[in-house]
C-alpha cells in the first residue's frame, strides 16, 4: 500500500510539472518492464524494441492516468498490451519475408547483442536460451499468465485487473502452461 501511495504521489508531482517524479517512477519499474517484455518476447533486442514501445506509452498516457487501480497494474496491462502486439507484428513480418523466425536466426541476432549488453554477459547463456526456447512453445496467452504468475509473482487476483480476464480462466491457462512446460523439461533432462 506505501508502495502504491508513492508511486500515486509521483504521479501528483508529475501531473502538477514536476517532470523528475517521472523520471524516478520510469526508473523504479525500468527492469520490471524489461525483464517481462524478455520473458514474453524471448530474446533481447525484441524486448528492448518493446521497452522502448512502452515508455513511450506511458509518456504519452501517464497524463490520463485515473488512480483507479495501482500503477503497477495499470503499467503491466500496457506492457502486456504492447508485447502481444508487438509478436502479431513480429509473427506477420516473418510470414511475409518468408523467414521463419527460427532458433538459429535468432540466436545469431541475439549473441551479437548480448556481446554488448553488460546485463547479458552476466546471465548463464545456456539456461536462459534453454528457458527463452520453453517458453516459446507454449502459446502466448499462457505464457502471459505463467510468466506473470510464476516469475513475476503476481496473485491470480492482480492477472485478472490486468488482462481482464476471470481468475478460474487465468488458473486454468496457467495449469496449461505449467504442464506444458514440466512436459518440455521433462523430455529435455530424459535426454540428458
Amino acid at each position: 500500500m506505501a508502495e502504491q501511495e508513492s508511486d500515486f504521489q509521483l504521479i501528483r508531482n508529475y501531473k502538477e510539472g514536476d517532470e523528475s517524479s517521472l523520471n524516478l517512477l520510469l526508473r523504479k519499474y525500468q527492469q520490471k518492464i524489461y525483464w517481462h517484455a524478455r520473458k514474453m518476447a524471448g530474446n533481447h533486442m525484441d524486448a528492448d524494441e518493446i521497452v522502448q514501445e512502452v515508455m513511450l506509452t506511458l509518456l504519452k498516457s501517464i497524463g490520463d492516468f485515473k488512480f483507479q487501480s495501482s500503477f503497477s497494474t495499470w503499467l503491466y496491462r500496457i506492457i502486456t498490451t504492447r508485447t502481444l502486439n508487438y509478436l502479431k507484428r513480429r509473427r506477420v513480418r516473418e510470414i511475409f519475408s518468408g523467414s521463419n523466425g527460427s532458433e538459429e536466426e535468432n540466436e545469431k541476432v541475439s549473441l551479437k547483442t548480448r556481446r554488448t549488453s553488460i546485463l547479458e554477459e552476466l546471465e548463464n547463456k545456456e539456461k536462459l536460451d534453454f528457458l527463452d526456447r520453453v517458453l516459446k512453445e507454449i502459446p502466448a496467452k499462457q505464457r502471459e499468465i505463467f510468466i506473470m504468475r510464476h516469475f513475476d509473482e503476481m496473485t491470480y487476483e492482480e492477472i485478472a485487473d490486468i488482462t481482464g480476464k476471470s481468475v478460474g480462466g487465468l488458473k486454468a491457462n496457467y495449469y496449461h502452461a505449467f504442464a506444458k512446460v514440466n512436459e518440455i523439461m521433462s523430455k529435455k533432462y530424459e535426454k540428458e
